[in-house]
């Protein structure tokens, strides 16, 4: 700069003659400094300013000229966003005061015109850097981010351009990691206006993508937070949540992807009322786009998740087409049904009511489904065999009103039998639990203790079966411990845990073999009339020869209660119980499910207890229901067994003496031995 004001100066007074020619000099010098700034603009921008341009040189006013070129860019750049409004103000003033001030004090211009080459410099590198510290969202941009190809699609027709899409995703998945941590979904219009232009280095042409649609303060959805989605449009967001579920064959996540459109059409809103279809359609975009940041930002982890969903709705169009042949088949087929229906509309109610009627008197034989069953072979079972007529009237014809369970093996109906006992009757379908059933009445069926549900006979057909068990009016144990309104004391808890404790004992302790029942959970510990408990469900058990230390076999049961262990070695053993056990007794100190969902990161229960154990706060794990009335020495020493019950195989204790230790915890929470205060609300029930 010093330089460039030398040579002027020089030029100057060397040839008098020649200053005039100053002021078209450095007009020329100026619209070569300032010229980037019309390369982003649009053409018809660029002609306007040019033209002003040389008008006022042509008016022999080349030096305001300048003046005017570097102002009306500015101002040029304002309108697109890329400087504040705060420097405009300030330009304008900049502007007047110099033209006032350059015709009183300096009818040269060649000082000035030194000190204003500075000015316009500073004016350029501030119109060339838009500020960006607005933007409240954290992009993460790839190298190849400005490079991406236009292979995506527009989101049925959301974006202008194809070519946005990958911007766009970018942009919906930084709004979603918004949300995960303030609870808003939305920019308002001017933070937008700061993320859009950070987002220029990667797509030049983003403010004509359609992405400013997406701006909180119009009403409607456009203002909802993440709490409004789920009171509102609850519903959408679940059926949305659960129709998007993508599947690793082409075939089925092609199939799935559809499904996924379609309840993305269905998200609707609360709409205002408007005679523009155009105007509608935004407005159902931006719900859904509310109810999509809100999924996003609940499984922000989840990145390959949020990638397929994002792909499959980019390109819905296709899947929008593929659809239409098949709802054109389908009115076709609607309307010739109608037309047929009306033809024969008396007769079909009549064989209706017919129809009805036998199902209510009889009960036809179907077809046989499944002949695996007629197969099986019985030999020397512990318990009778009913009729196929003695389960239909037990059960009133499998009455879905009885119906009180279903599990993996088939579904529960609660009955009575013709001598008034009340019985509860698993219904058996499958061919492959057909080996469950074999065992359970072969095998189990002369297993007999209090704390095991016993089974009372069974029922064999060439297309199902079924087992008739004792009923336990309570339910099972995780309706009590989970299931609201429903409340378990201190006292109760632990002789519920003494009993399930005793059934696994005497499995372990048979004197024809260890049995391991694999399965030891809430739902499959049964409560009797006076809340004894009683193990169910033995159709995944295994017997151990005397001698043998353990068997070998496939890995089954449930997730969270299974020995990680014998997930890795496949042995069964005494000891995989044990473990189940102690996450079930865990389940009974706390009140919490298997595995905690609600966090950010899902923690085990187990580790959930090691942790806090480290922290030196056990009594925080306590199930709040307790309200704090228990005794916190039995409370601290059953907490301790459940996490041995956890441990490594060589530190879990056996059966036997988890009941000594639990049986200690009882006489010692009985005796009111460091019981904490009573809680007001409730008297003690120790």
């Amino acid at each position: 700069m010093p330089i460039l004001c030398k040579f002027l100066f020089e030029f100057a007074t060397n040839d008098p003659k020649q200053t005039a020619l100053l002021p078209l000099f450095l007009s020329s010098l100026s619209l070569s400094v300032h010229c980037n700034l019309l390369l982003p603009q649009k053409l018809s921008s660029g002609k306007k300013l040019i033209l002003k341009f040389l008008q006022e040189i042509a008016t022999g006013r080349g030096f305001m000229g300048v003046f005017s070129f570097v102002f009306l860019s500015i101002v040029h750049r304002i309108d697109r966003g890329g400087v504040s409004q705060n420097l405009l103000v300030y330009m304008r003033k900049l502007i007047m005061y110099s033209q006032d001030w350059l015709r009183l004090k300096y009818p040269k211009p060649l000082p000035v015109m030194c000190i204003f080459i500075m000015i316009m410099s500073v004016a350029k590198f501030a119109v060339a850097q838009p500020s960006t510290t607005d933007c409240s969202l954290g992009f993460q941009f790839s190298s190849s981010a400005n490079n991406s190809s236009c292979e995506g699609g527009d989101w049925g027709r959301f974006l202008h351009d194809k070519c946005c899409n990958s911007v766009f995703e970018k942009y919906l998945y930084a709004l979603g990691q918004r949300a995960n941590q303030t609870g808003n979904l939305f920019l308002n219009s001017s933070e937008q206006n700061s993320c859009l232009n950070l987002m220029k280095r990667f797509e030049e042409d983003v403010f004509g993508c359609g992405i400013e649609k997406l701006t909180s303060g119009a009403g409607a959805c456009s203002d909802y937070t993440v709490a409004d989605v789920t009171n509102k449009l609850g519903d959408q967001l679940t059926s949305f949540n659960e129709n998007c579920k993508f599947m690793s064959s082409d075939a089925e996540w092609h199939q799935m992807c559809g499904t996924c459109v379609k309840s993305w059409e269905d998200i609707k809103g609360p709409h205002l009322v408007t005679p523009n279809p155009e105007s509608e359609k935004t407005e159902s975009d931006i719900c859904r786009f509310s109810v999509m940041v809100s999924l996003t930002s609940s499984r922000i982890q989840d990145e390959k998740y949020i990638e397929e969903l994002y792909t499959c709705l980019a390109k819905q169009d296709i899947y929008i087409a593929n659809q239409a042949p098949d709802k054109r088949k389908k009115k076709l087929k609607t309307g010739i049904w109608i037309l047929t229906g009306g033809l024969i509309g008396i007769g079909a109610i009549l064989v209706t009511a017919l129809f009805i009627l036998r199902k209510r008197y009889y009960k036809s034989s179907p077809p046989p489904k499944n002949p695996s069953f007629k197969r099986v072979q019985l030999k020397d079972p512990g318990c009778p065999r009913f009729t196929i007529k003695e389960v239909y009237s037990a059960t009133e014809n499998l009455n879905e009103l009885n119906l009180i369970g279903e599990g993996i093996t088939g579904k529960v109906y609660k009955g009575k039998l013709s001598n008034n006992q009340h019985v509860a009757i698993k219904h058996i379908t499958n061919e492959g639990d057909v080996e469950n059933f074999v065992r359970e009445v072969a095998s189990l069926s002369h297993v007999r203790h209090p704390n095991l549900v016993p089974l009372l006979g069974y029922c064999l057909r060439e297309d199902e079966c079924f087992l008739i068990y004792e009923l336990c009016p309570n339910g099972n144990l995780s309706k009590w411990l989970f299931g609201k309104g429903k409340f378990l004391s201190w006292i109760q808890r632990l002789e519920i845990a003494i009993d399930s404790a005793r059934g696994l004992w005497f499995l372990h302790s048979y004197s024809e073999g260890c049995i391991v029942h694999r399965d030891i959970k809430p739902t499959n510990i049964l409560l009797g009339p006076n809340f004894e408990a009683k193990l169910s469900d033995f159709g995944l058990s295994k017997v151990i020869d005397l001698g043998e230390s353990y068997v070998s076999s496939e890995v089954r049961g449930t997730f969270g209660y299974l020995d990680p262990e014998y997930q890795s070695n496949h042995q069964v053993n005494a000891s995989g119980d044990v473990y189940s056990f102690g996450i079930v007794l865990l389940q009974i100190l706390s009140g919490k499910k298997v595995i905690n969902m609600n966090l950010k990161k899902p923690m085990p229960l187990n580790k959930m207890a090691k942790f806090l154990t480290r922290a030196g706060s056990v009594i925080e794990f306590a199930d709040p229901k307790l309200d704090g009335e228990y005794s916190v020495e039995a409370f601290d020493l059953t907490f301790q067994l459940a996490l041995s019950c956890t441990a490594i195989k060589q530190q879990r204790p056996s059966m036997e003496q988890v009941i000594v230790t639990l049986q200690k915890a009882l006489d010692i929470s009985t005796s009111k031995v460091s019981t904490p205060e009573t809680s007001p609300n409730r008297p003690s029930t120790l």
